[in-house]
């Protein structure tokens, strides 16, 4: 019998979801495959994929799927891995390169730039490459390692976290985005937070609805289980690949990125769904099905 395939992102901040999987009592049981968030998704429309970590938003853009409860990749307050980084303060910004590895993020600071900031930028697509992407915009929406990357250094530099919007300035070989002299660096959630008051859920599991059986739902909770037993190895062998402090990345895992699809995060979902419709982002915010429960987030009328 086939195994199933599961399309899992590259970054970090989703390796304690599948420790089990890739390092613990359940490998080999299940197809792996390491990609990017956006292309995560594109693996599962495609059927490439059985089942995949996906960004929130593209729940809404795919039929016959459903969301396996209790595990999500999400924030409270600040992530740190998730960054607009800008040559000017934001709301002076007319122009802002997003990352093509992102489609979730991606429409989050389309709302952002809507609602918070109160501009109408032109939003242009790039390879995440930092530097390059401020050479052609005002600021540049960064995710994952690279971002994590930018946070711990501008740390480094000024001892002001990004949630802050610190404007970091120095040398522009030693800046975080090497090249520019000032910079002035944003936290996705934290930005969310302050306009919404709510929490981020950046990206949930989601299958086939075929697929995903209560075993599966099972083997995926036990792998989440065992990875959040197992922090910091994770971020000790995590450092070595990255070449950042294990120290830094333990407290990222255990203090920035949430695993949990609580009630508090699920409102933060619903209403993250509710603005993306709104904004035109997604055609209609249908209620989210999770596997073997036919439980759904209700919507306001």
């Amino acid at each position: 019998m086939a195994k199933l395939r599961i399309s899992i992102v590259e970054f970090l901040n989703t390796a304690p979801l599948v420790w089990g999987f890739t390092d613990g009592p359940l490998a080999g049981k299940y197809d792996l495959s390491f990609t990017v968030p956006s292309q995560c998704a594109e693996a599962l429309r495609r059927g490439d994929a059985d089942i995949a970590i996906i960004p929130a938003i593209e729940y809404q853009r795919m039929e016959n799927v459903v969301a396996l409860p209790g595990m999500a990749i999400a924030a409270k307050r600040e992530v740190r891995s998730l960054l607009v980084v800008a040559k000017k303060p934001i709301e002076k910004a007319q122009r802002i390169a997003l990352d093509t590895s992102s489609r979730s993020t991606a429409a989050l600071v389309r709302m952002l730039a809507a609602e918070r900031w109160k501009i109408a930028p032109e939003f242009v697509d790039a390879a995440p490459e930092p530097s390059e992407m401020l050479k052609q915009a005002d600021a540049a929406l960064v995710i994952g390692d690279p971002a994590l990357r930018i946070s711990l250094q501008m740390e480094a530099l000024n001892a002001k976290p990004p949630s802050d919007a610190g404007c970091c300035q120095g040398d522009p070989e030693e800046m975080p985005v090497p090249g520019f002299q000032t910079l002035y660096v944003y936290d996705v959630v934290h930005q969310w937070r302050e306009m919404t008051g709510h929490p981020c859920v950046l990206a949930i599991w989601v299958g086939r609805r075929d697929a995903v059986t209560p075993e599966v739902v099972a083997d995926f909770l036990a792998s989440k289980k065992y990875g959040l037993e197992h922090i910091r190895e994770i971020a000790e062998a995590a450092s070595i690949k990255l070449d950042l402090p294990p120290g830094a990345l333990e407290r990222y895992l255990t203090e920035n990125i949430n695993f949990d699809l609580d009630e508090e995060n699920l409102a933060g979902l619903r209403l993250y769904f509710e603005k993306a419709a709104a904004a035109g982002l997604i055609p209609r915010a249908r209620p989210v099905e999770f596997a073997g429960q036919r439980r759904v987030i209700g919507f306001r009328a």
